[in-house]
């Protein structure tokens, strides 16, 4: 598995294989020479690495699918990440504190956590993100997101806004 990825992408299980080759096909598409795209060893999930900013891709990759839908087969979801660490409490900590900064004074945030393979509790992960993030709280519609996606012992984390994961089902067919 890719360990510094910057884009997470599912898929229905059985078509990991066919979603690389997809998302590997749209990275060169839009000018990526060497994008490297690999199956997590999660049914449903893989990892991309390209060299363009991530949050420029979901645009481009946006764009593609209003253009032309019918290029997207495979791929349900898009999640920028912004940076990759160790699955570690203390160092999920250290990094939100850092990416915190990213939300300002005057806009709420949530944490969301997708984990997979971890037996990390949710509430720990949430707790040592918050920790040091003095922000409004609003979990219902939150100006930013601190998405931490835990993949076994590799952890992505991003600070988005809402729309900034491309769910190709819901603009395909919203």
């Amino acid at each position: 598995m890719i360990r510094n990825f910057n884009l997470l992408i599912t898929t229905t299980r059985g078509n990991e294989d066919d979603a690389c080759s997809e998302i590997w096909y749209l990275l060169s598409e839009i000018g990526d020479k060497a994008p490297t795209v690999d199956k997590t060893g999660i049914s449903g999930l893989i990892a991309a690495k390209t060299a363009f900013n991530p949050f420029e891709v979901i645009e481009k990759f946006r764009e593609i699918l209003k253009q032309r839908p019918y290029e997207f087969r495979y791929t349900l979801r898009i999640i920028p990440i912004e940076r990759t660490l160790r699955t570690d409490l203390n160092e999920i900590r250290r990094v939100a504190t850092e990416m915190g900064t990213k939300i300002k004074e005057n806009e709420s945030f949530r944490i969301t956590v997708e984990k997979r393979f971890t037996q990390l509790s949710t509430r720990d992960i949430i707790e040592a993100a918050a920790t040091n993030i003095e922000r409004k709280v609003n979990l219902t519609s939150p100006d930013k997101i601190l998405l931490i996606e835990i993949v076994g012992g590799t952890t992505g984390m991003s600070v988005i806004k809402p729309d900034d994961i491309l769910s190709v089902s819901k603009e395909k067919f919203g």
